[in-house]
């Protein structure tokens, strides 16, 4: 798979996910900070490796910032991608099977090496399966009957 990393400023916590990620066969697309090796903003740089993913060109993302919390709200505003914030492996899992989440969101301030590893593995190892399936459809309606506000609006 094709993996779009992404982070606003650049940590060491970043290696072991490249490593991790390589080690498990993807081949990770660098946005932002990990491709530059200096701070970006983090809503550019959501956008970016989001719109890699909707495209196409990048089968998933794993998203980081300081919390992971605003480069997940920026993901989440491009329409088709589903980014998940997740702090451990169970949430990693819950967000694939139950939300069909196609983002991974990290926070480069928490993340240990260890934790790294762990979430990756829940992440790639947790098939989204189809006990999610009417939840990530109810979302799509939600999301629909929203947009059709929001065009309304001039």
């Amino acid at each position: 798979m094709r993996i779009a990393l992404c982070s606003d400023e650049p940590y060491a916590v970043h290696q072991t996910i490249e490593d991790e990620l390589a080690r498990r066969g993807h081949e990770v697309v660098r946005f932002g900070a990990i491709a530059s090796k200096k701070d970006e903003p983090w809503a550019d740089v959501a956008e970016q490796a989001a719109l890699a993913v909707r495209r196409g060109e990048c089968d998933e993302g794993i998203f980081l910032c300081w919390t992971g919390t605003g480069i997940s709200i920026a993901a989440n505003k491009v329409e088709g991608i589903r980014a998940a914030l997740c702090a451990d492996p169970p949430t990693a899992a819950g967000a694939r099977v139950w939300n069909h989440a196609n983002v991974l969101c990290l926070s480069n301030r928490t993340l240990s090496p260890d934790v790294a590893k762990e979430i990756l593995a829940a992440w790639f190892d947790t098939p989204a399966g189809d006990r999610g399936a009417a939840g990530v459809t109810r979302l799509a309606e939600v999301e629909q009957r929203h947009r059709g506000r929001q065009a309304g609006r001039g």
